[in-house]
């Protein structure tokens, strides 16, 4: 039997190391699909995509009453049958119309201006939960959504807008030059409630949950808004707490309210506004609004994953 000579061991080579995926990337100019972008160039897609902005709005507007029957009427209805029955509950059954001059101009004004930001809030909140099939399927600022949405509760207010101008006349309510601080309003609100429509959707986002508990949260804060009363009486009427009276004077929703009453109702004059309420308006819109921004650009990378 032939003897099987060992073979000399080969000798060992250092395994050639794994390229950095970072560097390939880097090397042939690649980058990360969905990476949130610089705040800066995050509104520059936002403003190239101003056209969608609007027109999805607008879409969105459009189709939410083509079930009914009466159509787009029910942008007007709806407002007005929930006005209708916080008069019968409020104003008459509780009489919080008394000492209010103008009481149904003062009670529509404060349901529509208060259901512009209800329905933003709720609105936003679902914008990227119920909207994962559009945002798994196209690149866009996620931003886009929750704005798409404030703005088109902003377009729903100005429909029912036009209903208000005409209760106002019918109950002898008179044009007058204060009317044209209703645009400056309408900016703020609008200002502050796509912040917080901002805010909801990240939170929505993540906690679906959010949607079931939101109407409750909404509805006492409509209460204690002066939708129904008058905040300025109560304060003058009853002695509460420091820090009540301040919680109330600089609620947000009730600043908005008080100020839209001021602009549109001659009988609602200066003193009955709230302390230094143009400056808490300006204050709110800028916390919200910028605040609210930056709060949702920061998770943009996570919209839509998990």
């Amino acid at each position: 039997m032939s003897q099987v000579l060992d073979a000399p061991p080969a000798p060992h080579r250092p395994a050639a190391a794994a390229p950095d995926p970072a560097e390939l990337a880097a090397l042939h100019g690649l980058t990360v699909s969905g990476a949130r972008p610089t705040l800066p160039g995050y509104v520059r897609q936002l403003w190239q995509r101003r056209h969608f902005i609007t027109a999805f709005a607008t879409a969105k507007l459009t189709a939410q009453y083509s079930q009914a029957k009466l159509g787009q009427v029910w942008q007007v209805m709806t407002p007005l049958l929930n006005a209708a029955v916080y008069y019968f509950i409020f104003g008459l059954l509780m009489n919080t119309r008394h000492d209010v001059p103008d009481y149904v101009p003062f009670l529509v004004t404060g349901v529509f201006i208060f259901t512009f930001t209800q329905s933003s809030v709720m609105a936003g909140t679902r914008a990227i939960a119920g909207n994962l099939g559009l945002v798994r399927a196209l690149h866009f600022p996620r931003a886009a959504l929750p704005i798409s949405f404030s703005l088109q509760q902003l377009q729903q207010l100005l429909f029912s807008m036009g209903a208000l101008v005409v209760i106002l006349l019918c109950f002898g309510v008179p044009p007058t030059l204060s009317w044209f601080l209703v645009v400056p309003v309408l900016v703020l609100q609008f200002m502050f409630n796509t912040g917080l429509a901002l805010v909801m959707a990240r939170l929505g986002s993540k906690t679906p949950d959010i949607a079931q508990l939101m109407p409750f949260v909404l509805r006492t804060w409509m209460y204690v808004s002066g939708v129904m009363w008058s905040i300025d009486a109560v304060l003058k009427d009853q002695h509460l707490p420091h820090v009540l009276q301040v919680l109330l004077e600089c609620n947000p929703a009730a600043i908005y309210i008080d100020l839209m009453r001021f602009a549109l109702i001659d009988s609602f004059h200066w003193d009955q506004l709230p302390h230094l309420a143009w400056a808490w308006a300006i204050g709110w819109a800028l916390l919200a609004g910028v605040g609210g921004f930056i709060y949702f650009w920061k998770a943009e990378e996570t919209y839509g994953r998990g």
